[in-house]
């Protein structure tokens, strides 16, 4: 599982989690610029997009959500804490037990 991440600085726990949960790739956008973010192309083998919100401008998360949208592309929104991050991922990849988890890591 390939996730695209738009938004936050330091982003080193949220990424662990995101391993521990099955993700195989992840990139990360800061989005400091509001120049920079709106003109890049979502990766071709993105299977999730995840917005923290804390810091990003509503027009930049419009543009990235309609184009999940489009590609129908799992789309998460929350602000930059790994509770936050966690909860609103599980919610929309549907993961309802441990089984249910990419990594089927049997708890570890």
């Amino acid at each position: 599982m390939s996730i695209l991440i738009i938004g936050g600085d330091k982003i080193s726990h949220i990424s662990t989690m995101l391993e521990s949960l099955g993700a195989k790739t992840i990139n990360h956008w800061d989005a400091r610029k509001k120049s920079s973010a709106p003109r890049k192309k979502v990766p071709i083998d993105t299977d999730c997009i995840l917005m923290l919100t804390s810091f990003l401008n509503h027009n930049t998360m419009l543009k990235y959500k309609n184009e999940a949208k489009k590609k129908n592309i799992p789309f998460v929104c929350a602000k930059r804490s790994v509770s936050c991050v966690y909860e609103e991922y599980v919610k929309v990849m549907g993961i309802k037990d441990c089984n249910d988890c990419y990594a089927n890591c049997k708890g570890k």
